[in-house]
Formats: C-alpha cells, sequence, structure tokens
C-alpha cells in the first residue's frame, strides 16, 4: 500500500507543471524516503530528476517500493480539478491498476476523488555520474525566466558564459543579437533572492537550446532562486529547490558548433 498526504495541494500541481511540457509518460517511484522521478524528453535531449522527501508531507507511507507509471497530461487534466486550498492526497495498493487522488478543503467541507488509471511503463534508470561542476551560478528563477524568454524572441540559442566578473547571456538572432551582463555580488550581497552568486573554478561558456530552456522556467513557481551548473562537455544541470520537499533538476546536454 502506498499512501501520502501533501497540506498544500497547488505545490503538487506546480511540480507536475513543472515537467509536463517535458515528460509525457513516467513512472513515480515510491519508496520509504519519498517519491522520485527520473525521465527524458521525448526527443532523448534532456532529462528531468525529481525527489520529494517523506519529510515533506503531512502523511507518508510505502510499505514497500512501487512504481506508479501515469500518463502525465491525463494527470495534469486531473489536478485542475483542485482548487489552491486544496490538500492533495494519492493512495495506490500494491498491485492496483489505479491511484486515487483526493482533494480536500477543510475549510469548504469539500471533498473530490478520482481515479487514474495506471500504466505499465518501462523505463530504465540512467546513472546520474557524480560531477565537480566549474561553474555555479545561483540567481532570481524569475530573473532567468525573463532573460530565457526575452532571449527566445531573437533566436534558437543562448549562449551562457561565466566568469568571475559575472555571467553573461547572449543570443545571435537572423536580425538582430542581444546580450544581457549579470555583475557577480558578494555572500554579503546576495541576502536578496535577485543576487546573483557565482562559484568559480575555471571560465566556462557553452550554448543551448532556447526551446528546452523556456520548458525549464517552468519550475519558477516551486522557488525564488535557481542554480545553473556547468563543466565543459558535460550537461548543464538547472535546480529549483522545493522549500521544505526536495527538488526538481533538469539536465541538457550543450550544443556543438557544425565547425567542430
Amino acid at each position: 500500500m502506498f499512501e501520502c498526504t501533501l497540506e498544500q495541494g497547488d505545490v503538487f500541481n506546480k511540480i507536475i507543471g513543472a515537467i509536463g511540457d517535458l515528460v509525457e509518460h513516467a513512472n513515480f517511484d515510491c519508496t520509504e524516503e519519498g517519491i522520485a522521478l527520473q525521465a527524458m524528453d521525448s526527443s532523448h535531449v534532456s532529462l528531468v530528476n525529481l525527489f520529494l522527501n517523506k519529510d515533506g508531507f503531512t502523511e507518508f507511507r510505502a510499505d514497500r517500493q512501487i512504481a506508479l507509471g501515469m500518463n502525465i497530461p491525463n494527470l495534469m487534466k486531473v489536478l485542475k480539478c483542485s482548487q489552491s486550498k486544496d490538500s492533495v492526497s494519492l493512495k495506490a495498493d500494491d498491485n492496483g491498476e489505479s491511484l486515487s487522488l483526493t482533494f480536500e478543503n477543510e475549510e469548504k467541507d469539500r471533498v473530490a476523488t478520482f481515479d487514474m488509471k495506471l500504466m505499465d511503463i518501462d523505463s530504465e534508470h540512467l546513472g546520474i555520474p557524480e560531477t565537480d561542476y566549474k561553474c555555479v551560478i545561483r540567481m532570481g528563477a524569475a530573473e532567468f525566466q525573463r532573460i530565457c524568454r526575452d532571449m527566445n524572441t531573437l533566436g534558437d540559442t543562448i549562449e551562457i558564459a561565466c566568469s568571475k566578473e559575472g555571467v553573461q547571456f547572449s543570443v545571435k538572432g537572423d536580425v538582430s543579437n542581444g546580450t544581457m551582463n549579470l555583475k557577480s555580488e558578494t555572500q554579503a550581497d546576495g541576502d536578496s533572492d535577485n543576487a546573483v552568486l557565482i562559484e568559480l573554478e575555471e571560465a566556462v561558456t557553452q550554448t543551448f537550446a532556447l526551446r528546452y530552456m523556456n520548458m525549464f522556467t517552468k519550475a519558477t513557481p516551486l522557488s525564488k532562486k535557481v542554480s545553473i551548473s556547468m563543466s565543459p562537455e558535460v550537461p548543464l544541470v538547472v535546480e529549483y529547490k522545493i522549500e521544505n520537499l526536495g527538488h526538481v533538476r533538469y539536465y541538457l546536454a550543450p550544443k556543438i558548433d557544425d565547425d567542430e
């Protein structure tokens, strides 16, 4: 038997919304530690890694490890039936064929229950190697979202250049080019959510597909800060920490110039 309750049901809505554009089908692996998800997008270009710690739930029970295979668009449709102040409870039998979702609002004495069919999804976990990233940028999540959105109006790829002075985001389009420079701040100045903090071992410059970066920023409602980790010739990691609950991480390989 697996069952859990999250008091802030809207947070669960935002979590699923953060992966909905990337992933169509995925297994939610439920263990006594919490809920984990690892899945690639349909083009096998990016990877999403989600973990929700059991301590962040009001109630959590997992008698044994169970994989709940779900169609993410269908799950999003069910979650639209909830309201912002509802709690959300998930429940599934060990060998059950469906997931029960209950939305409850104690203030309004309203309880809604939905059953969603589970899927048998054959997926293998990819080993994500531990990487000592040469550059880690921490900045406001809303600012990062705005930069990716603005750059997307000019071109398809974004170059991120990180140095001790700061970070530069640039795009080259058919009609115009654009750059955005953000200066690195010290830890003392970095108390605000919009402060740019950079941990740097060496300067790193890489180029990425903006389409995916904009998908990643769907996680902006989950966190005020975002961390962007880069090293030469390895995938970038964009991480959003979910307060008191866990994290969602996105991995994206850099684009290689045709000349190389």
